[in-house]
């Protein structure tokens, strides 16, 4: 992997611009990244040892839609990596992507995982569920509905109720029950806190481990990312998952994708690397290093993420959390949940 130089971009633009040229394609690849490179790099490895093409990589934690419409037709950006579906609705609604019509993508990623139109596409699926302390928390299952209930007042941890993940969760809970009754719900929820919110979804299996609260709210894969650092495991070793259920419903899951960037400069190398990353061994690696669920259906779980037990995904369009997000962000301020 290499470090993006946007300045050697710049600079090749703007000779392109006075010459009146074409940019000329390089046997590269440029990723703007949501997902921090170290989670990837064995992926994109992997690329390069098998096409030649070089990646360049930049993470982008914040800013990304304003970047890309600053940079225009000039970008260099070819993919864009996502951690939510949320996120890959905005670029799709800001007209920061293209539509690809790709047999393979069509092939490794079910319909339910894939924009119709072809904007964007799903690479894994990771479950939004309740880390529960092994030594005060005796209940086998939980419903999403039941953390507003009494009986956890003073027990829940949870991070910020703007991050996307919780705000994926709350729009799910509005599909299933309105949004008078999201909020009222929401309410239930932030009275039972143990804590105001804080930190990311690992800090709160910290705070089970320290004492602090009997359950928190946080995404599958960050179990194995503790079970694998040395400090850590003593958290993981605390707590155990519960997969809640809405009561009309499933598990809530939410995605990580990938589009291609709208101006991309390497249209073909661009493609080649997103039909790699639905192949088979490469959603191999996302289960094995990521400890994430593949969504390519022919992919197994690593042995870590099986141990973990099964659930029935939630039903829901990902479409619709995605459209439901402004409203969730609403009904977050209204109550100050982070207050």
């Amino acid at each position: 992997m290499k470090t993006l130089d946007c300045t050697r971009f710049s600079i090749f633009g703007l000779i392109a611009a006075i010459l009146g040229l074409q940019p000329v394609l390089a046997d590269e690849v440029n990723i703007y990244s949501y997902r921090q490179p170290e989670l990837i790099q064995p992926l994109l490895d992997e690329f390069t040892n098998r096409t030649g093409i070089e990646t360049h990589i930049i993470f982008l934690q914040k800013g990304m839609i304003a970047r890309l419409e600053a940079e225009g037709t000039r970008s260099p950006a070819d993919v864009i990596l996502t951690t939510d579906i949320s996120r890959l609705q905005n670029l799709v609604n800001a007209g920061l992507t293209q539509v690809v019509d790709s047999d393979i993508l069509k092939q490794n990623i079910p319909t339910n995982f894939r924009d119709p139109e072809g904007e964007w596409f799903a690479l894994t699926l990771r479950a939004r569920i309740v880390y529960a302390s092994n030594e005060r928390v005796s209940e086998p299952v939980l419903t999403y509905e039941e953390l507003a209930n009494p009986e956890w007042n003073g027990r829940i941890c949870t991070r910020s109720g703007t991050h996307a993940y919780n705000l994926a969760l709350i729009s799910s809970v509005m599909n299933h029950h309105g949004m008078d009754q999201t909020k009222a719900w929401l309410q239930g929820v932030k009275d039972n806190l143990a804590r105001k919110p804080q930190g990311n979804d690992r800090a709160q299996v910290k705070a089970i481990w320290a004492g602090e609260c009997d359950i928190s709210l946080g995404n599958t894969y960050y179990m194995g990312l503790m079970v694998s650092n040395e400090e850590q495991k003593a958290w993981a070793d605390a707590v155990r998952i519960i997969f809640p259920t809405f009561v009309d419903g499933g598990t809530h899951v939410n995605v990580s994708g990938m589009a291609m960037a709208k101006h991309s400069p390497n249209e073909s190398n661009a493609l080649q690397f997103m039909e790699f990353l639905s192949s088979m061994d490469a959603q191999q690696i996302y289960a094995e290093v990521n400890h994430e669920y593949p969504v390519h259906p022919d992919v197994a779980l690593s042995a870590l993420v099986e141990s973990w037990g099964t659930f029935e995904p939630d039903n829901l369009n990902l479409d619709t959390i995605g459209a439901n997000r402004e409203q969730a962000l609403q009904i977050v301020n209204e109550i100050d949940f982070d207050g």
